[in-house]
């Protein structure tokens, strides 16, 4: 028997046992087992796949390796002006803490900024997060936040000390409101 390709319609007309006389009557069952076989082990591996990328390439500090290139060569204007962590860390009070906790250390509804994800990332990655958020995981858009203001919050972001914790891909917000106050 030869292997020949089977276009949608002779597939069809294979499986409803309209042959054609592609087929001999014995080879029909013998395909449609193939064919089922083929499909069962195809969606297998694409289930595999994806749960692969889901797990680091989705995971919650996935928007920073999708940083645009000319938003990460962005160098922050302020890197030396020591009132712009000051006034930063007053806005991230206002328009941060509500979601990644007062120091950054993650909250209910935003992860920690203290990660080495964040820690290292570039300046102009974060102010890109800042500008564009990260909209179908709750992350507003600040864009209408001044440009100074946006680095300042960068500014204060990275003045922080990273922490000693493992990166948290796959945050979860606390199951108990008051376990982060304890």
């Amino acid at each position: 028997m030869t292997l020949t390709r089977i276009t949608t319609k002779k597939f069809a007309a294979l499986a409803a046992g309209k042959g054609g006389g592609v087929r001999s009557a014995p080879a029909r069952p013998l395909t449609v087992c193939l064919s089922a076989l083929v499909l069962a082990f195809s969606l297998s591996l694409a289930a595999q796949q994806k749960q692969k990328s889901s797990a680091g390439k989705d995971g919650v500090y996935a928007p920073l390796a999708k940083t645009p290139a000319k938003a990460l060569a962005s160098k922050n204007p302020l890197k030396n002006d020591p009132d712009a962590v000051t006034a930063g860390e007053k806005l991230f009070g206002l328009h941060c803490a509500e979601c990644h906790g007062d120091m950054a250390q993650g909250g209910r509804k935003g992860p920690s900024l203290l990660v080495s994800e964040v820690q290292q990332a570039p300046p102009g990655a974060l102010f890109w997060i800042l500008s564009n958020g990260v909209v179908r995981r709750g992350m507003p858009v600040w864009s209408k936040l001044p440009e100074p203001q946006r680095w300042q919050i960068v500014s204060y972001i990275k003045s922080l000390s990273p922490s000693s914790q493992a990166p948290a891909d796959g945050w979860k917000p606390p199951s108990d409101p008051d376990s982060t106050k304890k």
